[in-house]
């Protein structure tokens, strides 16, 4: 077992940037091995993808005036705001659908040879990976989604866990990238501890699994639209508030608990939580966002408590990825603002409507 521990070489992306700085081809490769007793694991963190630049400014309009600096407008075809809530309530009724909702359980009840703990560290590379292929953040959810849906139908030994993550990030790649990256790039990210022709194979059996229905609804998909109302008594957008959502929500990927929560619900205690670390003396929640997420802040509460155990590290302080990353000036070093280690009871009271 100390052979299996010792295999573990977590190669973290400052390394491979201070290596670039002294112009050296010396890029280290992460390599997992064997996910056995790995770090103790409770909850997680998890270091994500880069937003994609539409969400991270505000759009652009050009008029005959010039450019126009605009966040969210009625007119604007791409918020497809006129189709905005069917939208939306499709999305919800497919997040229910039982073929795209992975098992609670799934770890207690099928899996023999995979734990919590291995699936956090899984899941914490795997954001490491998505940074450094500058993945988007959509990739990344989706392949954390695939991976889940898959253990919670096939039993896998710890040894093909790593492989199973590749994979599932290569079909999501495929999926939401505009030049997906190719298979030898994943073995290369593993060193090579997997040979092309055994990705492709997982690859297919990933896909027969969940019998080819790979566009499921993410956190990441309800985000964009609880992040806008929540913006709407803003006079400016504020991108701290956005940028602090995308990092709680990527916290939650990593905690096996939230899985019996639905991505829509995640996405509403994101924003919740993310309001009130902002405005901590202000009921974080409106009734146009109990509106339009259609949760009562009652709702919420069980999953904003994880959260939020989550951003203080009472729970995976051990798992850093996210915080590494949140902590950058280009996303306002989120990950270092402080939260009130208590949430007053009666911000979870029902807002009326």
């Amino acid at each position: 077992m100390e052979n299996q521990e010792n295999c573990v070489r977590v190669t973290r992306l400052a390394k491979k940037r201070a290596a670039e700085s002294m112009a050296v081809d010396t890029r280290k490769r992460v390599v997992l091995g064997e996910l056995s007793n790995v770090l103790g694991f409770p909850g997680g963190q998890d270091a994500g993808p880069a937003p994609e630049k539409a969400e991270c400014r505000p759009r652009k309009r050009i008029k005959k005036g010039g450019v126009l600096d605009v966040y969210t407008t009625p007119d604007d075809p791409q918020m497809c705001s006129a189709y905005a809530d069917d939208i939306y309530e499709y999305l919800q009724n497919m997040e229910m659908e039982v073929k795209r909702r992975p098992r609670p359980d799934y770890i207690e009840d099928v899996q023999k040879d995979v734990s919590v703990n291995m699936r956090g560290v899984l899941v914490d590379w795997l954001v490491e990976v998505a940074e450094e292929y500058t993945l988007l953040s959509d990739t990344l959810y989706l392949t954390v989604s695939y991976i889940d849906r898959f253990l919670s139908m096939s039993a896998i030994n710890r040894q093909r866990l790593q492989l199973l993550g590749i994979s599932s990030m290569l079909i999501a790649s495929k999926y939401e990238e505009i030049k997906p990256r190719n298979v030898e790039e994943f073995c290369d990210i593993t060193d090579n501890t997997y040979t092309k022709e055994e990705v492709l194979r997982m690859e297919a059996e990933v896909l027969g699994r969940l019998k080819f229905e790979m566009g499921n609804p993410t956190v990441k998909t309800f985000l964009r639209r609880f992040t806008r109302v929540a913006q709407e008594d803003y006079k400016t957008p504020n991108l701290q508030l956005e940028f602090l959502g995308y990092y709680l929500a990527e916290l939650s990927l990593l905690d096996y608990g939230c899985l019996k929560f639905l991505p829509s619900l995640v996405a509403a205690s994101v924003v919740y939580l993310s309001r009130f670390t902002i405005r901590p003396k202000l009921h974080p929640w409106s009734s146009t966002l109990q509106h339009r997420s259609a949760y009562k802040p009652s709702d919420l509460k069980e999953c904003v408590l994880i959260i939020h155990d989550l951003q203080l590290s009472r729970r995976g302080s051990s798992l850093v990825a996210i915080r590494d990353k949140y902590k950058k000036h280009k996303f306002k070093s989120v990950s270092a603002l402080p939260s009130s280690p208590e949430i007053p009871n009666s911000f979870f009271d029902d807002v009326t409507v």
